[in-house]
């Protein structure tokens, strides 16, 4: 035994010290990862956003995605759609449970380093030829160890400590997503209750339009009957659109109620008036991502995990070496009475010599896996930077098309008034009326989408940078 110790020592001070090394990162592509939303030709490496306007800045800030959900979120009918959301939704649960089952298989692995005990008790009677039976027991305690000289359980229990780190970056994500797509589905229900409201006002107006015409076409010589018509089609188109937006309404109800674990119902909410969201937000550098998105930290421990299978493989090519003991209280198959305790021990080594290419292979085999994981997670820093830029140009481009909107909706409600006045001096026709009605209703209604594209750029923003923090 001494001597294959040290043999085996001699080998691994010789040829096995590599098989140690700890993972570090390797060197990533960060550069320019957030483009400017306001400049087609720049991209950007640092900088926020404050009072709706892209900004750039020398030094480090605080990331926005760092903020705690509640903080970012404040409506209290909000915050209590998340809490239930994050208490009772079947994917989070579940992503929970993984986290909970790779604990355990981590368990394993380092329990792979403890030496295994079994206990097999044997008994025989046995008679030659009708003499007196013999009896013969062992209880019998058997103790394995496989001796870790060249690193192979220890790397494979490193593995299975980043595929620990990666399916909690996992349920990080689950709940990241959660909390955006609870808040992106109330933000739509507050924009369709929002926009049911300007139809309604809509609807009265082109209903007295038509009731007008009405009495213009009794008492007017001339008034054409088409008038009248077109004002009825008018109003009919308006309550058309009232009635999608009230099915909408329903489809969000039953989507968020899904997503919160309870039967599809009535979902209590605020005004979208009433909502106040950051308007000053960071998106820190480049490198932050790393660390900030789980997705991406998920995507670089599964790189990890892939570099400790690269150093297993390598183990492989080097002895086994295992220790068995055994102690038992046997009567030595009845030559000896009473029983007496047996002790016995061996040592092997096992070189692989020739094993078909098969440790070649695997070797080969875990450093492809290895690129295929660096390539992932180069491939996810990319895609949170996309991410990152989606967002900002959302949020700028609405913020605009929404201060727009307000302008134009200002000029159509005094063009409204003034063909509505009009049309009693017949100075007008009623094609103008309906048009300028029309016109009002669609600027009215894409400003309240746009204010909601602004809120939901928010959202986006908050879950690109890494959000979903306590």
């Amino acid at each position: 035994m001494k001597k294959i110790l040290f043999m085996s020592f001699a080998v691994l001070l010789l040829s096995g010290c590599g098989l140690y090394t700890k993972y570090e990162r390797p060197d990533v592509n960060t550069e320019g990862l957030v483009r400017d939303p306001l400049n087609p030709n720049d991209t950007l490496s640092l900088g926020k956003v404050v009072d709706g306007q892209w900004t750039a800045v020398n030094g480090q800030d605080e990331n926005f995605g760092n903020m705690p959900w509640r903080s970012v979120f404040t409506d209290p009918k909000l915050q209590e759609l998340i809490q239930q959301g994050l208490d009772k939704n079947a994917n989070l649960l579940n992503a929970a449970l993984n986290v909970k089952m790779v604990e355990e298989q981590l368990k394993v692995a380092k329990l792979a380093f403890v030496p295994g005990f079994t206990f097999t008790p044997q008994g025989t009677i046995s008679s030659w030829d009708g003499g007196k039976a013999t009896k013969a027991y062992s209880l019998p305690v058997s103790a394995s160890w496989s001796v870790d000289l060249f690193g192979n359980l220890l790397n494979q229990k490193r593995s299975a400590q980043m595929a620990l780190l990666a399916t909690k970056d996992y349920q990080v994500v689950v709940q990241t997503n959660l909390i955006s797509n609870i808040a992106n589905l109330y933000y739509t229900l507050l924009m369709l209750d929002r926009q049911v409201e300007i139809v309604n006002n809509m609807s009265e107006l082109t209903k007295d339009t038509w009731e007008k015409m009405k009495v213009m076409k009794e008492t007017k010589i001339g008034y054409r009957s088409t008038a009248v018509q077109s004002a009825e089609a008018n109003y009919y188109s308006v309550e058309a659109q009232k009635t999608d937006l009230l099915r909408q309404i329903r489809e969000m109800e039953n989507s968020l109620s899904l997503l919160i674990g309870q039967p599809a119902q009535t979902i209590a909410r605020g005004t979208l008036e009433e909502q106040s969201l950051p308007t000053n937000f960071s998106t820190g550098v480049g490198i932050q991502m790393l660390n900030n998105r789980a997705d991406v930290h998920a995507a670089e421990m599964q790189l990890a995990g892939c570099f400790y299978d690269i150093n297993t493989a390598r183990s492989r090519f080097y002895p086994n070496i295992t220790i068995t003991g055994t102690g038992s209280f046997t009567n030595n198959n009845g030559l000896v009475n009473p029983g007496k305790i047996l002790l016995s021990a061996v040592g092997s080594l096992v070189q692989p010599i020739f094993q078909h290419g098969q440790i070649v292979a695997g070797l080969k085999v875990a450093k492809m896996q290895y690129e295929q994981a660096y390539n992932t997670w180069q491939q996810s820093v990319l895609a949170a930077g996309s991410e990152v830029s989606n967002a900002l140009v959302l949020y700028n481009s609405s913020a605009e098309k929404s201060a727009i909107e307000a302008k134009q909706i200002e000029v159509l409600q005094k063009n409204v008034e003034d063909t509505r006045a009009l049309m009693a001096s017949s100075s007008t026709t009623y094609l103008e009326v309906i048009q300028a009605q029309s016109s009002l209703l669609s600027a009215q209604l894409s400003k309240v989408a746009d204010d909601f594209h602004k809120m939901q750029a928010v959202v986006n923003l908050y879950q690109a940078l890494g959000g979903g923090a306590e």
